[in-house]
């Protein structure tokens, strides 16, 4: 069955000399059996979905570096996805019960998630992008979510290669309109869903009894009404329908500045403090209106400081935290360590690994970000403190914190349906812009670049370099390696006391799944999630890992050991030659990634790698930080 094979080269109309030239193209094996595959294989449309072109004997492939194997089957392209249909996927159809996301598959990309499509001519990698006037012998996308896949059209027919390319192409990087947004399409064919029970559902925050059916969740109504001053949205787009403000403020407080300068109920804690959010007031030079501001600013908080609303404690995100520019930056950075297109790469960028990932700061930023929700949820829960968000227009990181705070909070939010209401609560109704961050909309890559690094926001100055792996290396690798960690890291942004005793008294309890659930924030404990930046790659992929995979891998590599000296003693019969090659051959015979035991095991590879000897630490606990990178002694194991 045509379903795995073994293909060289590129794809496409045109392929390089083969060294192996085979007379049977692989359209003609098993000619009658793929063709009752394909009659399996069905392409699942979403209601208001449309196939735009498909292509035929498209291989995708398995990212490897000696052969490249793969998949064949068919690549589709519609008004929503891309999708691969693959031979094998008949034989997943059988009846049993699998974890699936229901809209789309593993082999889908949506149109949106697509980042930069590249295609192979002769050997050689080009970005893609407008009219062809060649089309390509392998297609390589890379999609927002860090996948990347390989399509080889080699043994495509030249039309179908070209209405595949061209298609996609033209649905993923061609300006659109607003209204040919697939969600249009779906929104009039999809049925309406009658469900109005919101425990049971998604509470979509589109009516008054939505948020007023909130308040009461959380005991909020007591100090905050929902009100529909905004309804139709005459007042302001940025705003949702309907939302949230304190009891005593009057709601035509709400249309003075079009909302800005309104504090915004986004969720209340179980002693009765608040987080409420705020969009800025417009920057202003003439003194008159400057003044104007001044005086309702300061109505507004004589309203939220009075009776019976507890202190108030402005925490200033666009002056006082992260910018959106060095989140961005760095997030660019973080994601070209993933983008990687075969096992080359991958085992080549290994011994900077740990170098390029701290020059990223992603994890930096992922640890500023945790620990500010845990402050405003000391302040909230300990202190009994309301804590108000204040960003340029309270639709970024204002709902990046509330959210991180909710999570940590509410066990509702960390439900299935608690979590969707979660979202559309704090990103869609709290106006977030997707479509301008996400250029849905496909403007072109510099207005893209500019559109989220020209954001009206006060640019922050950096943080000094805090050295978030070089100055933890030892309690990094013990932590790789198992050891537990018992205290916090020091670190220049050192915690406040009463910070840092709320989050030391948390952990040293008994963990209450159904209650309040606080992170760690030691920079060991901040790490990268293999299992999903990697997932694409075959060396990345030992499912659950921790001491069990470890364990079960250094058992593979004791029997392995056990079979070569056995093969030794059969051929050898003399002890000495024995002692004298084996441990030769053993220490040449691998080396372990900085990923171990996600990764597979390197044999006979000259590429270099993160230090591996910190293995031999298992038994003892000498001073790892300081022992070079060098290869891995198997017979120490």
């Amino acid at each position: 069955m045509l379903g795995k094979g073994v293909v060289g080269g590129g794809g496409g109309t045109k392929a390089p000399k083969p060294s192996f030239v085979s007379y049977v193209r692989p359209e003609e094996i098993h000619t009658n059996e793929k063709e009752v595959t394909e009659k399996e294989v069905t392409l699942h449309l979403l209601p208001g979905e449309q196939l735009l072109c498909e292509a035929s004997t498209v291989l995708k492939y398995v990212q490897e570096d000696s052969c490249q194997r793969g998949v064949y089957g068919r690549l589709v392209c519609t008004d929503f996805k891309i999708a691969f249909l693959g031979d094998d996927e008949s034989a997943l159809d059988n009846g049993e019960t699998q974890f699936k996301n229901k809209v789309i598959g593993e082999n889908d990309i949506t149109l949106h998630c697509v980042d930069q499509i590249y295609g192979v001519f002769d050997e050689k990698k080009k970005s893609l992008f407008g009219q062809l006037k060649k089309y390509p012998e392998k297609l390589i996308i890379h999609c927002k979510d860090l996948r990347v896949f390989h399509f080889c059209l080699r043994y495509t027919k030249e039309e179908e290669v070209k209405r595949i390319v061209s298609g996609i192409i033209h649905h993923t990087q061609a300006p659109k309109l607003l209204k040919r947004l697939f969600l249009f399409s779906y929104a009039t064919a999809a049925q309406n869903n009658t469900a109005t029970d919101p425990k049971n559902h998604t509470v979509m925050f589109d009516t008054l009894k939505d948020w007023c059916w909130e308040l009461e969740r959380t005991k909020g109504n007591v100090k905050y009404k929902a009100v529909s001053v905004n309804e139709g949205y005459r007042i302001s787009e940025r705003l949702p329908a309907y939302f949230v403000v304190p009891i005593p403020l009057p709601e035509e407080d709400v249309q003075r500045f079009q909302g800005h300068g309104i504090p915004i109920w986004c969720w209340s804690c179980h002693n009765g403090s608040t987080l409420l959010k705020m969009s800025a007031l417009p920057k202003e030079q003439d003194d008159g209106v400057l003044q104007i501001q001044k005086s309702f600013s300061d109505g507004i908080y004589k309203i939220i400081h009075r009776p019976p609303y507890e202190i108030v404690k402005t925490e200033d995100l666009s002056n006082n935290f992260i910018s959106l520019q060095e989140i961005q930056t760095a997030y660019s950075k973080f994601k070209q360590l993933f983008l990687i297109d075969n096992s080359t790469e991958f085992w080549d960028t290994d011994i900077k690994w740990f170098s390029l990932l701290e020059n990223s700061s992603w994890l930096d930023i992922i640890r500023r970000c945790l620990k500010k929700a845990i402050e405003i949820i000391e302040c909230l829960e300990a202190q009994n403190m309301n804590i108000l968000l204040l960003e340029e227009n309270a639709s970024d990181l204002c709902c990046l914190l509330s959210s991180l705070v909710q999570v940590m909070m509410d066990p509702h939010c960390r439900t299935k349906t608690g979590f969707q209401s979660l979202i559309q609560k704090e990103w869609v109704m709290g106006g977030h812009c997707f479509l301008d961050r996400c250029n849905h909309l496909r403007q072109s890559d510099k207005e893209e670049h500019q559109r989220q690094l020209s954001l009206p926001l006060t640019q922050s100055k950096s943080s000094p370099k805090r050295g978030f792996f070089r100055e933890e290396t030892d309690h990094l690798i013990k932590n790789l390696l198992g050891k537990r960690i018992s205290k916090l890291i020091n670190s220049s942004d050192e915690l406040q006391d009463n910070f840092r005793e709320f989050y030391d008294s948390w952990h040293s309890k008994p963990t209450d799944y159904h209650g309040l659930l606080l992170p760690h924030i030691e920079g060991p404990e901040i790490k990268v999630w293999a299992q999903r930046y990697l997932r694409w790659i075959p060396e990345a992929q030992i499912l659950g890992g921790g001491r069990v995979a470890t364990m079960s891998k250094l058992l593979e590599m004791m029997e392995e050991v056990q079979s070569l000296q056995e093969k030794i003693d059969e051929r050898h019969h003399s002890q000495e030659v024995l002692q004298a090659e084996a441990p030769c051959l053993l220490r040449n015979s691998a080396r372990l990634s900085s990923l171990f035991p996600f990764a597979l095991l390197q044999r006979h590879s000259s590429k270099p790698v993160l230090p591996t000897s910190g293995w031999k630490a298992l038994g003892d606990e000498e001073d790892l930080a300081k022992r070079e990178d060098e290869f891995v002694d198997l017979g120490d194991v």
